[in-house]
């Protein structure tokens, strides 16, 4: 079971499914119209390897056993850049090591994040908890490499890369 983590419109997940019609996805979210598209484009696509419900990421203890899960995607969560707000933040050790129980060994998590302050603060997060890191950049696109020329970018994506934002990218391995 591969996992992904608020997928927005659904693209990379239905991407992922229809890649892969081997392995079974699936996806939590909390936002109702989010959940809906995510839900519509993996039909359209005629995935039958999906699964998508409408859960709270702190809780996923609740919903694998350890070792269940394989790779984690978590792609533009929200960046609760407010002062107070950084206890909301899916990326944090806490959760960090609840997922690194949940995954089986060589699995892996891919964060990517338009937020250089939320990525800069996960990072010293990262740092807290079981993962290794594989690969990180402060800008994807700003240089040739395998993780680009494998990455499949979400709608958020195309939009702040058109804008010039760089994304924020790491992967951390179990």
């Amino acid at each position: 079971v591969d996992l992904e983590i608020g997928p927005g419109t659904g693209i990379h997940y239905a991407f992922q499914a229809e890649r892969s019609p081997e392995r079974c996805f699936f996806a939590i979210e909390l936002k109702y119209k989010p959940l809906i598209q995510t839900i519509r484009r993996a039909l359209k696509a005629g995935c039958k390897n999906v699964a998508v419900a409408r859960f709270h990421a702190f809780n996923l203890d609740q919903l694998f056993e350890p070792q269940e899960l394989n790779n984690i995607y978590i792609h533009f969560p929200d960046p609760w850049t407010s002062p107070l707000k950084p206890k909301n933040r899916v990326v944090n050790h806490v959760l960090l090591d609840w997922m690194h129980d949940l995954q089986r060994p060589g699995s892996f998590i891919e964060f990517k994040t338009d937020s250089r302050e939320y990525f800069l603060w996960a990072l010293e997060e990262i740092k807290l908890s079981k993962y290794k890191i594989e690969f990180q950049t402060l800008n994807l696109y700003g240089q040739p490499s395998p993780y680009l020329e494998s990455n499949y970018p979400t709608t958020f994506e195309k939009i702040f890369v058109k804008q010039g934002i760089e994304i924020n990218y790491i992967r951390l391995v179990r």
